[in-house]
């Protein structure tokens, strides 16, 4: 009995929001929340949030998935999704590249400009605490 009161203070524990930023796409939105734990630790919640309909179009709902990150895994995290959104990145390129009949001269790219950032494949985030 002790331990689910310990673990709903906890739950509450946690809910202030520090910092914020919410990213829609599509039906989807995704909130990447900068929280405050109970040791005083800081982390990040990252909500997907995606309105559901009924069948039968009478009811709309929200389907929400959480996970939380730890700035000790931070670095490892990135390394991952760098890794993952390449290998996503490189599969388009090569299927499209099958898909073309003839291949077409490539616009040069200032390397300084945003696009040119972009067709790096590079994946730049900026996280401080």
């Amino acid at each position: 009995m002790e331990e689910s009161i310990k673990k709903k203070h906890v739950e509450g524990g946690d809910r202030e929001i520090l910092y914020s930023k919410a990213i829609k796409a599509g039906k989807r939105i995704y909130y990447l929340d900068v929280k405050r734990n109970l040791k005083d630790d800081l982390f990040v919640a990252v909500t997907e949030s995606k309105k559901v309909q009924s069948k039968d179009g009478s009811q709309i709902s929200f389907e929400k998935h959480k996970i939380f990150l730890y700035k000790e895994d931070f670095e490892k995290f990135m390394e991952g999704m760098q890794d993952v959104i390449g290998y996503i990145k490189d599969s388009n390129l090569r299927g499209s590249a099958e898909d073309a009949v003839e291949p077409e001269e490539e616009e040069a790219i200032p390397s300084d400009s945003p696009e040119g950032d972009m067709s790096s494949g590079a994946i730049k985030l900026d996280i401080e605490f």
